[in-house]
């Protein structure tokens, strides 16, 4: 058997998952528009996976922002673009978000398919955006065995249709939901809507960065530093940004990396404020630029340096982060090489075969830890082509990939 790449990129498909779970998933609220209460945003744009972290997003993941939410929070606005992925972590989702306090109206901003659609037509409200698409379809998974194994697999799969179709008719009414989940069905917004499974059709202002970072009025040339830091302080206070860390990002080559995704945003937002920045939309680049020209201007006679800092030399200050590069460089030496170490003796041992050196050398970039303890697992002298067994999970199957190609989770992005 030959070994499939796609397999490293689970529900991404041919698409390389990205190294930091902002890209895909993050949340922060805002006051509400009434002036009662407070709104919070959070935005599914990936896959739904069990494994969490830079694979997809995850039960704990939503649930970690869940536990965050401060108690003024009465509505969630949760905005979703996703091709799908596990059944059981998909409807563990919805789940917890229909027993949040608060309500919940689902924005589809583009693809709500497979598990997606399931927590999109869960929500009591259910918004399609012009243009979006959803997509229902029988559940799916990859098994190995006997006849008798696979008669088994394919019973629990028509248990499982039957729990989708109890959500898909709660919000949609009685329906022959086996004939079109069969068929893989496909519906701009409007068939969505006159399906059942969405409420309207409607264009929802995005209430996080909008309504958390406004226009400012620009300081007084007269204001002395402490009046201007004062207002500031006083402005960033009135937008009350979700802080809570998103769980582990870990991606090739960078193990065990941590997203606080929402701090960052209201650290950004704090410093634009004090530097008297306006534009929300500032590139990192020139808010930087922005921090070096307010420096440049305030530290010009050094006898005014706070005690406790310490002025270094610009050459010392090279030295020394050409000493931390070299320092990194050698690191990640150490590490390809302990990898290799473990891969090779997998193979001496015969856990694993020859040919997927690999592709076993690949997961451990991805997840070290993870992946030494399979092949641990694995029997010694028995080296033979394993694949994840599951339920309710089509990871390696060329149909999925064909699902997540047409959604456009694929490299080759598809123009109108």
């Amino acid at each position: 058997m030959t070994t499939n790449n796609r397999w490293k990129n689970r529900y991404w498909g041919d698409q390389s998952p990205p190294k930091a779970k902002a890209e895909f998933f993050n949340a922060v609220t805002s006051p509400a528009p009434s002036g009662t209460g407070t709104v919070a945003t959070i935005r599914m744009y990936g896959p739904i996976d069990s494994w969490g972290g830079y694979w997809g997003i995850s039960t704990k993941d939503v649930g970690a922002v869940l536990d965050a939410l401060p108690d003024s929070v009465t509505q969630i606005i949760l905005r979703i673009n996703s091709p799908g992925g596990e059944v059981f972590e998909g409807v563990s989702i919805l789940n917890m978000l229909r027993s949040h306090k608060a309500e919940v109206t689902a924005v589809v901003d583009g693809l709500a398919a497979s598990a997606a659609s399931v927590i999109a037509a869960g929500c009591s409200d259910t918004v399609m955006s012009p243009g979006t698409q959803m997509m229902i379809h029988s559940p799916m998974s990859f098994a190995y065995g006997n006849a008798g194994e696979l008669r088994k697999t394919a019973e629990v799969l028509d248990t499982i249709e039957s729990s989708l179709i109890e959500i898909y008719t709660a919000k949609g009414g009685e329906k022959d939901w086996v004939a079109l989940l069969a068929d893989e069905t496909w519906m701009n917004a409007a068939e969505a809507v006159s399906m059942g499974l969405a409420d309207r059709v409607a264009v929802i202002p995005d209430a996080g960065e909008a309504a958390t970072v406004g226009e400012e009025e620009p300081a007084d040339e007269a204001d002395t530093e402490h009046e201007f830091n004062d207002r500031a302080n006083q402005r960033l206070a009135r937008a009350s940004v979700l802080a809570t860390s998103l769980p582990s990002s870990t991606g090739p080559g960078d193990t065990n990396r941590k997203e606080n995704v929402v701090d960052y945003d209201a650290f950004k937002a704090g410093l634009r404020e004090r530097l008297g920045v306006t534009d929300a939309a500032i590139s990192e680049e020139q808010l930087l630029a922005a921090v070096d020209e307010s420096l440049a201007e305030q530290v010009t006679d050094t006898s005014t340096v706070p005690e406790g800092t310490v002025l270094i030399d610009a050459g010392v200050l090279a030295q020394l982060q050409g000493n931390a590069q070299a320092g990194v460089k050698a690191l990640a030496a150490q590490d390809a090489a302990r990898r290799d170490a473990i891969v090779n003796s997998a193979v001496d041992e015969g856990r694993i075969a020859p040919a997927s050196r690999d592709t076993w050398r690949a997961q451990l970039d991805a997840n070290e830890a993870g992946t030494t303890s399979l092949i641990s697992s694995l029997a010694a002298n028995a080296a033979l082509p394993v694949v994840e067994l599951g339920i309710g999970v089509d990871a390696v199957t060329d149909e999925h990939t064909r699902l997540a190609a047409a959604a456009g989770w694929t490299d080759q992005k598809q123009e109108a």
